[in-house]
């Protein structure tokens, strides 16, 4: 749905109201791009990846030094993730996130991750709002995702009211090329 959602935002258009029946062009288009927002195999070994990685940096101390040795979720988001995210905000186009949910190593746990489109921010220098909108959500302009972002190494909560039963763990810029939507 997130695909489809920026679809009709980049053609200027509204999505039809009615749902659609199965087998119908507005149907297929639909499932066709929840398909490609997957963005197989790239996009599933991100989440996978994501998944996989500690919520901190994890290192060790050596002469009064912090060795990195991997970077967690909260670093990525936060450093690499967040200011690509900002940048596209800040040109006024929506962005496509990759909402990692869970921390674990089972591929059966990829269904448990999420999707939504960034479509505007505020921010100082303590906190983050990212507004979003949460296709669970419906027409919801209250929808966000929270954090502060002064500390990247340490675990960060990531404050939500998606409508999902898990936690954020982060999030990343999803990779998102247009479509035409069919016409009405």
């Amino acid at each position: 749905m997130v695909f489809a959602a920026l679809d009709y935002w980049h053609a200027g258009t509204l999505p039809q109201a009615a749902r659609p029946a199965p087998g119908e062009p507005l149907y297929n288009y639909l499932v066709r791009r929840l398909i490609d927002s997957w963005h197989v195999p790239a996009g599933v070994a991100q989440y996978y990846q994501w998944m996989s990685l500690p919520d901190a940096d994890t290192g060790f101390g050596a002469a009064d030094q912090q060795v990195v040795i991997n970077r967690g979720v909260a670093w990525r988001t936060i450093q690499t993730e967040w200011p690509q995210i900002a940048a596209d905000l800040d040109r006024g186009t929506p962005a496509a996130l990759g909402v990692v949910t869970v921390a674990s190593a089972s591929p059966a746990d990829l269904s448990l991750n999420h999707q939504v489109v960034a479509y505007g921010y505020d921010s100082s220098p303590d906190q983050v709002t990212v507004r979003v909108y949460d296709p669970n959500s419906g027409q919801n302009d209250g929808i966000y995702i929270r954090f502060d972002p002064r500390t990247p190494e340490k675990p960060t909560t990531f404050a939500h009211n998606l409508n999902i039963g898990h936690p954020v763990r982060g999030f990343f810029h999803a990779a998102y090329t247009p479509a035409p939507p069919p016409r009405s």
